[in-house]
């Protein structure tokens, strides 16, 4: 259960998981808005988050329509015997021509777009992609409604790292343009609580 009660029906517990490991983590090739299959022990990671889930009192499920995270939502559902309602929006960044690359091949593929990428700007667009602010913009607003639909209630959000991360800036109020890294493993288990759209960070999985 989250530390904060939310019983009284003006806060929403929002439990937050990064989709499990596939065969691209393992390759360090970046999704975005492609995909890879979870691989044999990303299915175990799921199946052993789905376990620790039981104990949340999880009321609905909500998951990124990329495959990998519904993959991962598809595992824990009927463990908590719940449907899953996917949601565009909390996909992950689309990374353009990035997308599918090595960060070594994106480099030498890509060199004056690598450079701009990793100057860390928010408002960068990535050709045939979008920027880390459109994403937090997406992904927050997502929440948002979501959580003002389910005032008093435990929901979990399967996403991706970068949504994660995003999360995290909403929560503790760091600027895009601070370059604080969050390490979010694979089928890391997070929770926030929303209140009127104020977040408050709950619990963190630290690796």
């Amino acid at each position: 259960m989250a530390n904060q009660d939310v019983s009284r029906g003006n806060s929403t517990a929002l439990f937050v998981v990064r989709h499990a490991e596939t065969e691209w983590n393992r390759g360090k090739r970046f999704q975005g808005h492609l995909d890879s299959s979870l691989t044999p022990r990303g299915i175990q990671q799921a199946k052993t988050l789905a376990a620790e889930l039981t104990s949340k009192h999880i009321e609905l499920i909500y998951s990124s329509d990329l495959g990998r995270a519904l993959h991962t939502a598809q595992i824990i559902a009927p463990i908590l015997s719940l449907e899953i309602r996917t949601e565009a929006r909390l996909r992950e960044r689309h990374l353009g021509v990035m997308q599918g690359l090595t960060r070594q091949e994106f480099r030498k593929k890509y060199p004056e777009e690598a450079e701009q990428f990793d100057s860390g700007d928010p408002d960068y667009v990535l050709p045939g992609g979008e920027s880390a602010r459109q994403r937090y913009t997406r992904c927050i607003a997502c929440a948002e409604e979501l959580a003002s639909r389910s005032l008093g209630q435990h929901v979990l959000l399967v996403v991706h790292g970068g949504v994660l991360r995003s999360f995290f800036h909403r929560a503790l109020n760091v600027s895009l343009t601070n370059r604080r890294d969050f390490p979010i493993p694979n089928a890391s288990l997070n929770s926030f609580i929303v209140t009127d759209n104020q977040w408050q960070l709950d619990t963190r999985d630290d690796p």
